[in-house]
């Protein structure tokens, strides 16, 4: 008996997969907001030393930035979840790192891997404000974190947030690798799921539908965001 094109492909399981591979949507999407979230302060810590090139951690956040980005994340990934409990063992022995979930390697490692991009993304941003502003903050007696505060994060803001944007939907795609660390997200349900069935073109077919939508409503909220913060160019005429 020949085969029919069902044996190869089934439309309507695309369909059946997607509702069991959004039961694990909530662990990609707190992977990708908690990594996220260190990602942020690590790059905002190393751009401002880069912007102002502080002695000694200059070098120290170059070096970072050449290897976090000269390494795959998923190399990244593994050094995390192996590497992290050898060092804590050589630290204590007696250390107990059983209990430690795999999700928390996961974090480390994502938040460390796009904090070497956000944080190009925030210098650029800080280094794009107009100077004449600081140097008005400055003769006002304001010190470097005032000025930092009230003056530089709300005008980079406007600039950093596409790239940001652009960075955690990166990442929320990047969290498909987390497997690595024992972690079963959408991506890693859904080659378990294919196993059991080998239904895999439909399965990955359901979780680039699943991708695509995320990416979609990011976009989407990107353009509220960009409108809602932007600064006016012109101040609106008084109105007698």
């Amino acid at each position: 008996m020949s085969a029919t094109f069902s044996d190869y492909f089934n439309f309507e399981l695309v369909f059946e997969r997607i509702p069991k591979l959004l039961k694990y949507l909530p662990i990609t999407l707190e992977l990708s907001i908690v990594s996220m979230i260190i990602s942020l302060i690590l790059g905002f810590v190393i751009a401002v030393i880069r912007v102002k090139r502080i002695r000694i951690l200059y070098q120290i956040a170059y070096a970072y930035l050449s290897v976090i980005r000269g390494t795959p994340m998923i190399i990244q990934l593994y050094i995390a979840y192996y590497g992290i409990p050898a060092m804590l063992r050589l630290i204590n022995p007696q250390a107990n790192l059983t209990t430690v979930p795999g999700l928390v390697y996961a974090f480390i490692a994502l938040g460390i891997y796009e904090s070497a991009f956000t944080s190009e993304t925030i210098r650029a941003a800080i280094q794009a404000v107009d100077k004449d502003e600081i140097e008005a903050a400055t003769a006002l007696g304001m010190n470097y974190g005032q000025i930092l505060r009230r003056v530089i994060i709300p005008s980079a803001l406007e600039i950093a947030i596409p790239g940001l944007i652009n960075s955690f939907i990166g990442l929320v795609k990047g969290t498909s690798l987390a497997s690595a660390c024992g972690v079963i997200e959408i991506t890693y349900q859904n080659a378990i799921l294919s196993g059991r069935d080998y239904r895999y073109l439909e399965g990955y077919l359901a979780l680039a539908i699943i991708y695509w939508v995320i990416t979609f409503i990011l976009e989407r909220i990107q353009k509220v965001v960009e409108e809602k913060i932007k600064i006016p160019e012109k101040a609106p005429a008084l109105v007698k």
